[in-house]
């Protein structure tokens, strides 16, 4: 029963979305499409095409470097590849901004290394398009680099050996036997980033860039117009379900493509000399366009800035953004275990089905979410404040929806994901004799969870607090619509002094959502890596 309580609770402001187009808003709609919703759809499909094939190219050429060559510094490739997972893509373009404005640094190096004045230098318009889509996938490629690597590397070594038997070309090697078995995962990755990328606000807010996510504020705040918004989300989240089933579609039969016991991974080819440099700068040529040059600006203009901006509003916002990410991310991976642990229990379809429902929520956008939650929420306070006045003569004002409360549930439902795939992982390494021994010694389920299962999930959940952690602090669009008011985080201060123009003062609230960020990053790369070098090498 508490399932299905539980899990309607999670599922009902995605049924929300959908069911207000049971309400049209048909002068809004025909505003809409007299003016801006061309531009919604064109651009959002091309921010995302464009951020899933940026993000596929440098995903593969460097998945390819790092999982078959062997060049000086590639042990330090594959940390530094990973890097712009810390930084959110807003962040990101508050830095390039700043950098590529007319009078910022990049300006003027070049109006001087070209001694010219200023207005006769022009640098490409960075608040584009073009420019999010750049800003995008140098912050997203490495969801593809990560599985090309290791779908790269974990191919049997005995399918290069009968290539190169039968005369077969490097090339013809590559697009005839490696990329067909690496494409399931290399494309799930890149399915991945064009979801992120249709997710995002604060990136194509900055930028002015019309997508669905800027036309749901717009509809919702400038036309005050609550039903139009959800009606504009569900269309978005329609298109984001597409891009879902595609990469479903696209790993169906990842598992037949596992290599067996006895088969050897292919060993790296050593490059040495001029060659194994140049391979070198290739592959730190994304992370540092994607990481370190927007952290050392942003350590610059932090440094400048840090005697007004640590100032007692800075400690607040910081306890309000790590009060709010604690308290996520426990109770995330506590319904979590509850939702997995009830499904280990059960055995049924329908719970397995509920599961799977309430953990769609991390592919929809988190405007999506705080649409489906805000709505509901404000009738049932209205309602509340209906009873309270026929009663009392006396109206409580925003029970749920003015609170802490509606933001922790707008979490709930967008990462809860995060958290089940922790504890599913976790739960499928425990045997069902476990079960069965704690059964047989009397222990209720309940007891056997506390004694058994936790202590053995300790990682698992340690893991899947300290990712949920970090989504929730790099949260801007949910968190933006859900908060209370006076009620500010890190990532919205960063939001609002940005779009004030004040990227100086906006440096040091960014500089730690990066610094927090880079924590899961850092830990997780190292238990990839562990399991996932091979130890043979082969000479060029």
């Amino acid at each position: 029963m508490g399932l299905c309580v539980l899990g309607a609770l999670l599922v009902a402001p995605i049924i929300i979305v959908y069911a207000s187009v049971f309400f049209p808003q048909i002068d809004v709609w025909r505003h809409l499409l007299d003016t801006v919703l061309l531009d919604y759809v064109s651009n959002s499909l091309v921010l995302a095409l464009g951020t899933g094939g940026l993000a596929l190219l440098l995903g593969i050429v460097l998945g390819w470097c790092v999982a078959r060559y062997e060049f000086v510094g590639r042990r330090w490739v594959q940390w530094w590849a990973v890097l712009p997972l810390a930084m959110p893509a807003y962040i990101t373009a508050y830095t390039y901004t700043g950098l590529l404005d007319f009078s910022g640094p990049v300006h003027v190096g070049l109006a001087w290394l070209l001694d010219a004045p200023l207005r006769d230098v022009t640098l490409p318009d960075i608040r584009s398009l073009p420019g999010a889509t750049l800003i995008m996938g140098l912050v997203l490629y490495p969801y593809v680099f990560l599985l090309a690597r290791n779908a790269f590397q974990e191919q049997p070594s005995q399918f290069e050996e009968v290539s190169a038997s039968l005369g077969v070309t490097r090339w013809e090697h590559f697009s005839r036997v490696v990329w067909p078995l690496a494409r399931p995962a290399v494309l799930a990755g890149t399915l991945l980033t064009m979801m992120e990328a249709l997710a995002d606000y604060g990136t194509v807010a900055y930028f002015g860039v019309n997508t669905f996510t800027t036309g749901i504020f717009r509809t919702w705040f400038g036309l005050d117009n609550a039903l139009a918004a959800a009606q504009l989300s569900a269309l978005l989240c329609s298109l984001v379900f597409v891009v879902l089933v595609a990469e479903r579609y696209t790993r169906r039969h990842l598992k037949s493509y596992a290599s067996g016991r006895g088969a050897m991974r292919c060993s790296p080819r050593v490059v040495s000399g001029a060659k194994g440099w140049g391979l070198l700068l290739l592959c730190l040529l994304p992370g540092g366009l994607g990481f370190w040059v927007p952290v050392v600006q942003l350590s610059e203009w932090a440094w400048m800035s840090v005697q007004t901006s640590v100032d007692p509003l800075f400690w607040r916002l910081a306890g309000h953004s790590l009060l709010l990410a604690f308290s996520g991310s426990v109770l995330i991976v506590a319904m979590a275990l509850f939702f997995s642990y009830s499904q280990r229990l059960l055995k049924r379809t329908w719970a397995t089905r509920m599961v799977q429902m309430v953990g769609m929520g991390y592919a929809i956008p988190g405007t999506v979410i705080a649409v489906g939650v805000l709505i509901p929420l404000i009738w049932l306070d209205h309602r509340i404040n209906d009873v309270t006045q026929a009663w009392f003569a006396w109206m409580p004002g925003l029970v749920f929806s003015g609170t802490v409360f509606a933001l922790l549930l707008g979490y709930c439902v967008r990462f809860l994901t995060v958290g089940l795939q922790n504890t599913e992982s976790g739960l499928a390494r425990i045997t069902p004799s476990m079960d069965e021994a704690a059964a047989v010694l009397g222990y209720q389920p309940v007891q056997a969870l506390r004694w058994v299962h936790v202590p053995m999930l300790r990682a698992s959940l340690i893991s899947a607090v300290l990712l949920v952690f970090v989504d929730i602090l790099k949260e801007l669009p949910a968190t933006l619509i859900l908060r209370p008011f006076n009620f500010n985080t890190l990532a919205v201060r960063t939001y609002e002094l940005a779009s004030d123009e004040r990227l100086v003062d906006a440096a040091l609230p960014a500089l730690t959502i990066v610094l927090v960020g880079l924590i899961p990053v850092i830990l997780l790369t190292g238990l990839l890596n562990k399991s996932s070098w091979g130890d043979g090498r082969v000479k060029a």
